[in-house]
């Protein structure tokens, strides 16, 4: 008979089962969508005991909270490095569609945990501020073109949605596969965002 430590499912240092769980949640994410999976299964991913992620998440929706606040805080970093090769609004924002699009391809279930998981940022506050970090990153340079009180806040959600629209679709395979459909959808998120963009500052 094996000895009894070769027998022991693979599993993690208790400094480790945080992110052990967060990470095979996320690969769950990626597989099934942010509501195909359970605690249990995430635990077994994890090589851990099924009641192990209540050592530091209260239920799934706390620990999807945690890599929903990951995610808007990725792609705040990625809009960021994107926006900073420009100092013309309208050329920011289309690096922030552009962007959009790439991170939506990039790191699906991120992305997916981020829009799809219905998750209730009154119940979790940093989450919440991490959705506003990003807010706060864009809506100054929407307001460099529209600076009436909603103009802005309307500007950057119809380039967001037209972002968000394309990503789903090259997602799908509407636009074919790989590296040249992800630039080429690059390119339309760019473009639409600069057709917007500049329709309103000139109005």
């Amino acid at each position: 008979m094996a000895p009894a430590d070769a027998r022991r499912p693979v599993g993690h240092h208790h400094g480790d089962l945080r992110n052990a769980l967060l990470q095979a949640s996320l690969e769950l994410v990626g597989e099934r969508g942010p509501h195909g999976f359970t605690l249990a299964e995430a635990s077994r991913r994890a090589g851990v005991s099924v009641a192990a992620p209540y050592k530091h998440f209260a239920d799934r929706d706390t620990l999807l909270a945690e890599l929903a606040t990951r995610g808007y805080r990725e792609q705040r970093n990625c809009f960021a490095a994107a926006m900073n090769a420009s100092e013309d609004p309208v050329e920011q924002l289309a690096s922030f569609a552009a962007a959009y699009v790439r991170f939506a391809a990039e790191e699906p279930a991120l992305f997916d945990v981020t829009f799809n998981a219905g998750l209730d940022k009154s119940r979790f506050a940093e989450l919440a501020s991490a959705g506003d970090e990003v807010a706060g990153l864009l809506l100054p340079v929407a307001q460099q073109l529209a600076p009436a009180p909603d103009a802005a806040f309307d500007l950057l959600l119809r380039i967001a949605a037209a972002a968000h629209g394309l990503a789903v679709f090259l997602r799908q395979g509407l636009f074919g596969m790989g590296g040249a459909a992800l630039s080429d959808t690059e390119r339309k998120a760019a473009r639409t965002a600069r057709e917007i963009a500049s329709q309103d500052a000139r109005s």
